[in-house]
């Protein structure tokens, strides 16, 4: 076990229901993040499906969940194929429903179709210890995320405001060293500074209305290489996508969500 597994954890309950408990060791501010608070909701319906591997992994967070505090979820399975499964699946703390999935699962080690490959190769980017701890951003909200998690920012992108392009590279692991898998990936997808911190500075916390993550290959040991960037700003909304690379370069998930950019 690594502080993800054990931080994630869910224990059955019996008629579609598991249990669990947040921990604020993975909060933005007051409020669990959200590719953290969905895991244990995608653990339960991996469960249910049968299939090692989320695929396609789509969360609308309905309000913040919290972290240090109880949770129960409540999932079904929708289908079961020979080759893919979809279930979904909600989580629950203080009597309110925080957010609400759908997920497909299958074996990414196992090839389902023709043969071919077009792939997107990740940008030039220097190793970590060249770029700039995301605690060096002024951001404006307590990052214990960060006591979790290592990330780590091309220097250039780093330099609150004044770019002409939101745009944010990076490098991220989990804290303890433990190697990434396809169930860490949404988490990865979603723990970086919103890519419009380039254009604006300090943010604050930005709210996630909806993250959608498609997983690509099962990542190999190591860093994973993410490339996030925004062209698509209006009345407070915006929509970013994401690009997840493992250690060798494999595009391993890519990510699309749309989240709220809030006043002072």
């Amino acid at each position: 076990m690594n502080w993800f597994d054990d931080d994630t954890a869910i224990a059955g309950l019996g008629n579609g229901r598991w249990s669990t408990r947040l921990d604020r060791a993975w909060n933005i501010g007051d409020n669990a993040n959200g590719g953290y608070a969905l895991t244990p909701v995608l653990r339960a319906l991996r469960d249910l499906s049968g299939h090692p591997d989320p695929i396609s992994v789509t969360t609308h967070f309905l309000r913040p969940s919290k972290g240090d505090t109880d949770a129960e979820i409540r999932a079904e399975l929708v289908r079961r194929g020979r080759t893919t499964a979809t279930a979904r699946g909600e989580l629950e703390q203080q009597g309110k429903t925080r957010l609400v999935m759908l997920a497909a699962f299958g074996d990414l080690s196992v090839a389902v179709g023709a043969p071919g490959s077009l792939t997107l190769e990740p940008p030039d980017l220097p190793p970590p210890e060249r770029c700039l701890h995301r605690s060096g951003l002024e951001q404006g909200v307590e990052l214990p995320i960060l006591t979790r998690t290592d990330v780590y920012i091309r220097p250039e992108h780093a330099v609150a405001r004044g770019s002409e392009e939101a745009v944010f590279d990076g490098w991220i692991r989990l804290g303890d060293g433990s190697d990434p898998s396809t169930m860490t990936l949404p988490l990865f997808a979603d723990a970086f500074p919103p890519s419009l911190y380039s254009v604006f500075g300090r943010i604050g916390w930005m709210p996630t209305i909806e993250l959608t993550v498609h997983v690509r290959r099962r990542p190999a040991r190591g860093w994973i290489q993410a490339r996030f960037e925004c062209d698509d700003l209006h009345d407070g909304r915006m929509v970013e996508s994401g690009s997840l690379w493992d250690s060798t370069g494999a595009l391993v998930a890519r990510s699309r969500q749309i989240g709220l950019l809030l006043s002072d």
